[in-house]
């Protein structure tokens, strides 16, 4: 219950203080070339829920095709506007309404697309439900920031993503979540969101 009264009350704060944002970064995107402001995809959320989370388009009109895939570095779909989006987690502002709606929390696992897959070193392609972990991390909220947003470098296997997560909900706790927000708040400040290795 504190968690969430925390989520609603901070989520509304941001959203009205940083609605000048919003303004200036979607004249931007449409400045840049003409495509839609926003993007949408279905993420799984608490308990296997559905919903779909906003953000800023960052990408090309029509980036991922038929099939969702992760950005790489130096993506050639990532327009300018979009590489300083991403480096300050700007273009993540508009999940702050699926926070106020309770979509998601401000800290928890990132949030999954459904039917996402895990390719092993082996040449297998193994889906994300079968992996160790998955349903323990949807027994809580998914989050705007977290220990693996944070913590994790960015290309290792969700298999061992998986893990920080779990260590997470284990050890969730409003003091957790204020030092996680913290420091995210510090590498949004240093623009240092797509760094590969560590963040801080």
């Amino acid at each position: 219950m504190i968690k969430r009264t925390f989520d609603v009350c901070l989520s509304a704060l941001g959203l009205i203080v940083s609605s000048p944002l919003w303004v200036l970064i979607g004249l931007a995107i449409a400045i840049e070339d003409g495509g839609p402001v926003f993007f949408t995809q279905p993420r799984v959320g608490l308990g296997g829920a559905r919903f779909r989370a906003f953000k800023f388009r960052s990408m090309i009109a029509g980036a991922d095709g038929r099939t969702a895939r992760r950005a790489g570095a130096h993506d050639p779909r990532v327009t300018r506007v979009g590489a300083v989006l991403r480096a300050t987690a700007m273009d993540e502002l508009p999940q702050l309404w699926n926070i106020f709606r309770g979509d998601m929390s401000f800290v928890g696992p990132r949030p999954l697309m459904p039917g996402e897959i895990e390719a092993c070193g082996d040449g297998r392609c193994v889906p994300l439900e079968a992996v160790r972990g998955f349903d323990e991390r949807h027994s809580v909220r998914p989050g705007l920031t977290g220990l693996t947003q944070i913590f994790a470098p960015r290309d290792i296997r969700r298999t061992h993503k998986f893990k920080v997560d779990l260590l997470y909900v284990r050890r969730a706790s409003l003091w957790l979540d204020l030092r996680l927000v913290a420091l995210s708040f510090w590498i949004t400040f240093r623009g240092r969101w797509e760094q590969r290795g560590s963040k801080l």
